[in-house]
């Protein structure tokens, strides 16, 4: 059943940039506080999804041409929703649940923690503080980042689409890529991320197959309210 949805997943997923990579509810709360923890079944098949470099080209700019004037948030979040509603209607028996990366419980936590999900699916290796063993940062707080085998830092984790009514006792758990796995280069990961991320550096810590466009670094670098601008939106469409 995870390879049916999976391969459906993936052939109207792929050709807009975006990847979907299957878990299961189990292995994310395992390593998760109670607090966190995703309120199914451990054997329910869930799926995070990633967009990759070519989301921009292949889904952002014709979702932002099309739909011009019905754009009333942030163009990226609703082109992924968009996109991801159109797919739930391809499983039109199946109860299909989505969470955002921006999403928030009324407790202000965030539904999901994305780079805890990528981690126990496999599709990138989110390297903390605990992955070096002799940390130079004392008291400072260190955050921990994904990097993916394919395109380093250069992608983002954008929801869950989770399958209630399927459970999968029986999926195997693919480890994530551990690519960054020197000492050095994760002090020097985790400080580019923490101290430097302007600079986007960390994105390169491994050698990338594919990374943003000019214009699509332009277009993260500018504050959101000016995104508009660049995509030929005007400031009404807010």
């Amino acid at each position: 059943m995870e390879r049916r949805v999976g391969e459906q997943l993936r052939s109207a997923l792929g050709p807009l940039g975006l990847e979907a990579h299957a878990f299961k509810v189990g292995w994310y709360n395992a390593v998760l506080q109670p607090a966190f923890h995703l309120p199914y079944p451990d054997d329910t098949l869930a799926f995070v999804v990633l967009s990759t470099p070519s989301m921009f080209d292949k889904a952002l700019k014709p979702f932002v041409n099309k739909e011009r004037l019905k754009i009333i948030r942030d163009p990226v979040d609703q082109c992924v929703s968009h996109h991801l509603s159109r797919v739930k209607e391809k499983f039109p028996d199946q109860k299909v649940d989505v969470m955002f990366d921006y999403e928030m419980l009324p407790s202000r936590k965030p539904k999901f923690l994305a780079q805890t999900a990528a981690h126990v699916a496999g599709a990138a290796y989110y390297y903390q503080r605990k992955d070096v063993k002799f940390d130079p940062w004392g008291k400072k707080k260190i955050f921990g980042v994904c990097i993916h085998p394919k395109y380093g830092g250069w992608f983002a984790i954008r929801a869950l689409l989770l399958f209630p009514d399927i459970q999968v006792p029986f999926l195997e758990q693919p480890a994530p890529v551990d690519c960054v796995s020197t000492e050095e280069k994760r002090i020097e990961l985790l400080e580019q991320f923490n101290f430097h991320w302007q600079d986007g550096r960390y994105r390169d810590i491994v050698e990338v197959k594919e990374r943003y466009s000019e214009e699509q670094k332009a277009y993260f670098a500018t504050a959101p309210a000016e995104r508009f601008r660049l995509l030929g939106l005007s400031q009404e469409a807010q």
